[in-house]
């Protein structure tokens, strides 16, 4: 019994260390929304209120007979050429996924004429921009701001009164 109230509260620090930690997650951007990666769609005007974060994913999704993913330079994405490509990106079966792990910028095109008609891609991916900080604690001592202005009271507060009561329940037994 005492065991099992011991791994009750491990359980629980646990729970509480990992509800602490900072969330970090990537997003899967469908190329194109649910058109995808298709001629006469404007992809500059898809990507302009989208923010691209390293770590994101490009998943291209096209009529693999007709349209393919090719990664390419600057130069090459404003003139359309698909002759230096720095990556193909085509699997085959017209659902391409890019990981966006580099911060840089990217440049897609497809090398089957269609560009010149505006299929084409441009992303830059940035860092994470960092957690907001918090709003200062308004104390009115000062001196215990600092002990007490952490985002772990709260939880040590909580681990401390169970540990209190597993404590308090075994010396019953």
């Amino acid at each position: 019994m005492e065991k099992e109230r011991a791994t009750a509260v491990v359980v629980l620090l646990c729970l509480v260390v990992v509800m602490e930690l900072p969330e970090a997650s990537a997003t899967r951007y469908m190329v194109g929304g649910n058109v995808g990666w298709t001629s006469n769609v404007n992809y500059t005007i898809w990507a302009q209120d989208k923010h691209f974060y390293n770590g994101d994913w490009l998943f291209f999704v096209y009529d693999r007979n007709q349209m393919d993913v090719i990664e390419v330079n600057q130069t090459n994405y404003v003139s359309c050429d698909a002759e230096h490509p720095l990556h193909n990106w085509t699997t085959g079966a017209g659902r391409d996924v890019v990981p966006l792990n580099v911060t840089r910028d990217y440049y897609f095109i497809t090398s089957k004429g269609y560009c010149y008609g505006g299929m084409k891609l441009a992303v830059k991916v940035e860092n994470m921009p960092p957690p907001p900080e918090a709003a200062p604690v308004m104390s009115r001592s000062s001196d215990l701001t600092p002990a007490f202005g952490s985002q772990f009271v709260l939880p040590a507060v909580f681990a401390i009164g169970t540990m209190w009561d597993v404590l308090v329940r075994c010396e019953r037994i």
